[in-house]
């Protein structure tokens, strides 16, 4: 593989740059292109390089209707095995009926792959450097002089601008939603689960003409995070602001970093004090961390050497631009009988997007939510030629269809025995506000009314 450092000044303007080049559609044939981008945020054991992926060697992809009696884990295993390179894509959240006995009542309006991962033709660091100073790392097998000058010419076109905006939509009624909630609080009362996450969808059906690059930059200025993420798979995209970790492996190591509690910023030092010693004593929020930390603990157990499971950090409370949140961290030493993939489907799907006991609540989650959850709190991430991975939790994502002209984005929250249907209700409005505001504004500027 052919490598060229070459160093710049302005890096954030190369990353925009070289992400516009990316994505437009005379760069490469394929149409697969694969952004993560950590907005500078420190984060407990690091979050995610910022690096783009451009084009598609292989392409490994799985769809439960497609491939029936096929395992998605082993065939993404035994595509790394057959050749040893980076693998960038998603796990879908339905990948939970390879993992148990389950199923999924609800259509797929969406229509992405159940999974999809690809090998990449290039990839691109951005670097910054104290001793070295800020660069651009360029690899791949091709002329890395001929792609970075491309990369300096490169001059986004103009947008089309056709006629009219669409209407953004939630799925539930309030009433229903409020039904559903005392629903869940009946199983909890009955001792089927002790905590549920509910998840409802908002979408733009006939949704015309959307912006993938402005859409997701006004996302990602709006909620910087440490795990953004866009990708284009032809014409379906992913544009993500995660700030949860699902699983990392580094050798040996593996570790979560489930997230439990959240509060809003405070428009005062004081007042942003105060709000972040509220998340930190709240007993409500402790609890439910707590829980997914337990379930995540059992988890890890399932891949990991006898005695290595440790929480190395209990309601840690770390601050970003919209809000603090509570996260905890559970690391443990993989079983030398266990492979890479294995300790993937093993924790997967996140706890904290589930419920406990585990099984129980995805029974239950399919049964009361009315969308197919797909890519949404699945897992997006890469696997390095050695086998070692990253990945986060698909949150505060928005998913568009452009074939047809589907766009989606779901929020949730951890429903307890003592939860207030009305406050979970506005707890959700709060959690879709950001994108929803950034999605109305981006129908608004590429459709202005005549």
């Amino acid at each position: 593989m052919n490598s060229v450092r070459v160093s710049v000044e302005d890096l954030s303007s190369w990353r925009w740059q070289a992400l516009a080049w990316a994505i437009a559609e005379e760069t490469h044939e394929d149409g697969f292109v694969a952004f993560l981008n950590n907005n500078g945020i420190d984060y407990p054991n690091d979050p995610y390089p910022n690096r783009l992926f451009v084009g598609a060697k292989r392409v490994i992809s799985f769809s439960e209707e497609e491939d029936a009696g096929r395992d998605a884990f082993d065939i993404l295993q035994q595509a790394h095995r057959e050749k040893s390179s980076y693998l960038v894509g998603y796990l879908g959240y339905d990948l939970k009926n390879q993992v148990e006995t389950l199923t999924s009542r609800n259509p797929d309006r969406l229509q992405f792959p159940d999974a999809y991962f690809v090998e990449p033709a290039w990839i691109i660091d951005f670097e910054q450097s104290e001793a070295l100073g800020d660069a651009m790392i360029i690899q791949g097998e091709g002329d890395t002089g001929a792609l970075l000058n491309l990369l300096r010419s490169f001059n986004p076109a103009t947008s089309p601008v056709p006629a009219s905006p669409a209407a953004i939509q939630c799925r539930v009624t309030p009433d229903d939603y409020m039904a559903t909630v005392r629903r869940i609080q009946e199983h909890i009362r009955a001792g089927d689960v002790y905590e549920l996450n509910y998840c409802i969808e908002f979408f733009a059906q006939d949704a015309g003409y959307l912006n993938p690059l402005e859409t997701y930059r006004a996302l990602n200025e709006r909620s910087p995070m440490p795990f953004s993420s866009f990708m284009k798979m032809g014409d379906r995209y992913v544009m993500g602001a995660s700030p949860e970790r699902f699983l990392k492996k580094t050798g040996y190591q593996i570790l979560s970093q489930p997230i439990k509690g959240t509060v809003r910023r405070g428009q005062t030092p004081d007042e942003d004090a105060a709000l972040r010693a509220y998340l930190l004593n709240s007993e409500k929020e402790r609890a439910e961390n707590l829980m997914i930390v337990d379930l995540v603990r059992n988890d890890l157990a399932r891949s990991a050497k006898t005695g290595s499971v440790g929480v190395d950090e209990l309601f840690g409370i770390y601050g970003f631009q919209q809000v603090f949140q509570m996260i905890s961290t559970v690391s443990a030493t993989l079983h030398e009988r266990v492979s890479w993939a294995e300790a993937i489907r093993n924790a997967f799907p996140m706890g904290s997007m589930t419920g406990a006991p585990k099984i129980r609540s995805m029974q239950l989650i399919d049964e009361l939510e009315v969308s197919r959850r797909g890519v949404y709190s699945g897992a997006i991430g890469f696997i390095t030629p050695n086998a070692d991975f990253d990945f986060s939790v698909v949150i505060r994502t928005l998913l568009y269809n452009a074939q047809n002209h589907y766009a989606s984005f779901s929020v949730g929250s951890a429903i307890t025995y003592d939860a207030e249907p009305e406050q979970e209700w506005e707890e959700c409005l709060l959690k879709a506000r950001a994108i929803r505001e950034v999605l109305e504004s981006s129908f608004q500027r590429n459709n202005p009314t005549p």
